[in-house]
């Protein structure tokens, strides 16, 4: 699995070496086939406002837009059993696409909550990447279902990182 990072902000230091293990972590619990490759970008609020006009025609910084390589995400992708299985090494790996987080904008929020910036970013990152893998909250079912994966995801990353 690759994890590709570009930081492309100076505003808020990012412990990149742990985003990329909070995207394995993800990944593996959602059972995520092990060939797959996925890209994180981390912007300032004027490539952010940008990027929000051009997709979505909000002329602000938002915390985080996702962008799946695959708008037509199939199951299949997923392993079926513990252990993982390996794509047919004749296929090329699957890109599941790019999460663009803007730190400053996490930051904000962090502060507004009176929580650790490095929550808030944790949290935005893996809402981006279970928006890649076809999770969505356009409804308020869906809401409560992605946010209670969410709390589930990180609780278990935490463990994870408090046991070594």
């Amino acid at each position: 699995m690759e994890i590709f990072v570009a930081d492309e902000q100076d505003e808020v230091e990012m412990d990149l070496d742990r985003l990329v293990r909070l995207a394995r972590s993800v990944l593996a619990q959602e059972k995520v086939n092990e060939d797959a490759d996925l890209s994180v970008i981390f912007l300032d609020e004027f490539a952010m406002t940008e990027l929000n006009k051009s997709f979505l025609n909000g002329d602000y910084p938002t915390d985080v837009l996702a962008f799946p390589m695959d708008e037509d995400f199939e199951p299949e992708i997923r392993e079926t059993g513990p252990g993982g299985r390996l794509s047919d090494p004749g296929e090329p790996p699957l890109l599941l696409g790019d999460v663009v987080l803007c730190p400053a904008v996490a930051k904000k929020q962090a502060e507004e909550r009176g929580a650790p910036v490095q929550d808030e970013v944790d949290l935005l990152f893996v809402h981006g990447i279970l928006h890649l893998l076809g999770y969505d909250h356009a409804t308020v079912e869906e809401a409560k279902a992605m946010q209670a994966k969410e709390r589930k995801l990180l609780e278990s990353f935490e463990r994870a990182v408090k046991s070594k």
